[in-house]
C-alpha cells in the first residue's frame, strides 16, 4: 500500500522508465561517454541557461559530500543547520570525503540559515587552532518541509561573499521547490549566488541519480576524478529532463501536500507545526494518535522537534490521502470521546498531553 514516510518509497516515473528502455538496446561507450550522459548534461546547460559544469552521482550522499569537498581542504568548516541532512543523515561523508573538513553547525527554529546565523560562526574565531569557514550548505527545500524564498537566497548569498565563503545548495528536493515558488531554476541558484547545486532526482520519479552542477567552473577542477575514485558515475536524467517531467513530478507532489493539509486542519488534537511550502506536512500530535495510526498499517517518521512527518511523491493518489485523513479523524475522535466522557464522571476538564 502507498505510504508517506518518504517521497523515495514511490517507484520510478513513466517518463524515466521509458528512457530507461529506450537507452537499453544495442551498445554504448561507458563512463560518460555515452549518448544519454551527453544530453543529459546539455540539457541541464539549457534548463538553467548556464554553460555549467555538469557530473552525475547515484544518490544525494555522495552528491553532497563530493561537492562540499571540492571546496574545501580538511582543515576547513562548512556552516550548516542543525536539521541539514548533511549533519544528521549522511553518516560522516561530508567529513570522510573531505579528510576532515569540520560542519559548524547553527541553531536554526524552522529548518533555514539566515545571514546572522551565517555571520556569528563565519566570526566566532579566527584564530589557527579553529576550523576556518570555507563554505556554506543549505537545503532547497529544507528538511522540515519550508522553500527559502529568491531574496532569502540573495541575503544569503551576498553574507557568504562578505566572508568569501562559497554557497552549496542540496537540492534533494530542489524540483518541489522550483514548483512552489514558480520561478526558474537559473533564478533559485547561480542568479542568486549559489555556487554548487546537488539537484535531486531519486526523490523525484527517478530510480536512482543526482546531478552535480557547477556554475563556476574552476570550482570543478579534477571532480571527474572524485567521482570516479568514489564509485559514482551514473546518468538516467534524459527521460526527466528533456518532457518536464521533473517539474510536474514536484507540482504534484506539492499539490498533494496541500491536500491532506486542508483534508486534516479541522481535526481536533492535531496541529500542523510548520507551513507546507513543497511536499511535506509535519504533524504534532500525542503518541497515542500517533500510535493508533501505526496500528492502523501507516508509517512515517517523528524528528525535528517531535514531529510526524508525510511526505507526498510524484505517484501519490489522492484516494489513499482520503484513507490517511479518515483514520487520523477516526482515532481523534476516539480520543475526544474518552476525554468527553473522563469530563462528565470528574467534573473536571481533561489536559490533553502536551505536543510541543
Amino acid at each position: 500500500m502507498q505510504q508517506f514516510a518518504s517521497d523515495n518509497y514511490a517507484g520510478i516515473c513513466p517518463e524515466a522508465w521509458a528512457a530507461m528502455q529506450a537507452a537499453n538496446r544495442g551498445h554504448a561507450s561507458a563512463y560518460g561517454d555515452d549518448p544519454w550522459t551527453v544530453r543529459a548534461a546539455d540539457t541541464f546547460r539549457q534548463l538553467f541557461e548556464r554553460d555549467c559544469e555538469v557530473f552525475f552521482a547515484f544518490n544525494g550522499t555522495a552528491a553532497n559530500s563530493l561537492a562540499l569537498a571540492s571546496l574545501c581542504q580538511s582543515y576547513h568548516g562548512v556552516i550548516c543547520c542543525n536539521s541539514a541532512h548533511v549533519e544528521t543523515d549522511e553518516c560522516g561523508a561530508p567529513e570522510f570525503f573531505s579528510n576532515g573538513s569540520k560542519l559548524l553547525v547553527a541553531e536554526c527554529a524552522d529548518g533555514k540559515l539566515t545571514p546572522e546565523s551565517i555571520r556569528e560562526l563565519a566570526t566566532k574565531r579566527t584564530d589557527i587552532h579553529y576550523p576556518k569557514p570555507h563554505a556554506v550548505t543549505i537545503t532547497q527545500s529544507t528538511e522540515t518541509g519550508r522553500v527559502y524564498s529568491v531574496a532569502e537566497l540573495q541575503a544569503i548569498s551576498e553574507e557568504c561573499k562578505a566572508h568569501e565563503l562559497y554557497l552549496h545548495m542540496d537540492g534533494a528536493r530542489f524540483a518541489n521547490a522550483c514548483a512552489s515558488l514558480a520561478c526558474s531554476p537559473a533564478e533559485m541558484t547561480w542568479k542568486s549566488g549559489i555556487d554548487v547545486l546537488c539537484f535531486g532526482g531519486t526523490k523525484n520519479g527517478m530510480a536512482i541519480g543526482e546531478a552535480v552542477l557547477f556554475f563556476d567552473r574552476k570550482l570543478a577542477v579534477d571532480f571527474d576524478y572524485r567521482c570516479k575514485q568514489a564509485g559514482q558515475l551514473a546518468s538516467p536524467w534524459v527521460g526527466m529532463l528533456e518532457g518536464g517531467a521533473w517539474l510536474r513530478n514536484a507540482a504534484h507532489a506539492n499539490l498533494c501536500a496541500r491536500y491532506f493539509e486542508e483534508q486534516i486542519a479541522d481535526i481536533p488534537h492535531i496541529q500542523i507545526a510548520s507551513p507546507v511550502d513543497a511536499n511535506a506536512v509535519f504533524l504534532l500530535a500525542s503518541n497515542e494518535i500517533l500510535d493508533g495510526l501505526r496500528q492502523r498499517g501507516w508509517k512515517f517518521y517523528t524528528f525535528i522537534g517531535g514531529a510526524a512527518r508525510f511526505m507526498f511523491a510524484w505517484d501519490t493518489q489522492l484516494a489513499r490521502i482520503d484513507a490517511l485523513s479518515s483514520d487520523l479523524r477516526e482515532i481523534a475522535a476516539q480520543l475526544s470521546g474518552r476525554d468527553s466522557a473522563a469530563e462528565v464522571d470528574s467534573g473536571l476538564v481533561p489536559e490533553f498531553p502536551s505536543v510541543a
